[in-house]
């Protein structure tokens, strides 16, 4: 029996879990998000608690138990508190502004590289070089970060480049010079 699957969920105060026949809604203080729910799996609510089952044994149906949990679980975190990840540039001129709702990256390219977020999700710029990209989608807000890190990852030999404020990037030597 899996782990995660059999952990119950508990709901903060105005937070609701609603299942509907082919998908999971959760309504919090901060938007409305949904999942599908996945054939085999069964989800109760009582008592402020959620609780995923399933039918039977299967591999795949073992699966989307533990999966389905984790999905609900997150989709509360994140109508109740929101995620976010914090990135910093890192790189001598190298910045990043808002202009309207677009980030504009500086980057030492020719241009500057211009992103606009999906809906949902926000962008804000607390100096040139550190931005937060904030939401309530999980899945969203990774994306989303890991797009705007993927047009300058960061590089071993220097350390320059996008990269989120708690990531550790390990360092090549260079050359070294000697015969």
């Amino acid at each position: 029996m899996s782990r995660i699957g059999r952990k119950a969920i508990f709901l903060p105060k105005g937070t609701t879990v609603t299942v509907r026949e082919d998908k999971i809604v959760v309504k919090g203080t901060r938007g409305e998000l949904d999942t599908p729910l996945m054939p085999g799996i069964s989800v109760s609510i009582d008592d402020g608690k959620v609780l995923v089952s399933r039918a039977d044994d299967e591999k795949q149906t073992c699966a989307w138990h533990g999966m389905t949990r984790a999905l609900i679980a997150n989709m509360v975190t994140g109508v109740t508190d929101g995620f976010q990840k914090t990135l910093e540039i890192v790189g001598v001129g190298w910045r990043a502004q808002m202009q309207g709702k677009k980030l504009v990256l500086s980057l030492g390219y020719s241009h500057p590289v211009e992103y606009e977020p999906p809906q949902g999700i926000e962008i804000a710029v607390e100096n040139p070089i550190k931005f937060v990209v904030k939401g309530i989608d999980k899945q969203a807000v990774g994306e989303v970060s890991a797009v705007i890190r993927s047009y300058r990852p960061p590089e071993p030999y220097h350390g320059k480049g996008i990269r989120y404020s708690d990531e550790h990037v390990v360092r090549k030597a260079g050359k070294t010079g000697a015969k």
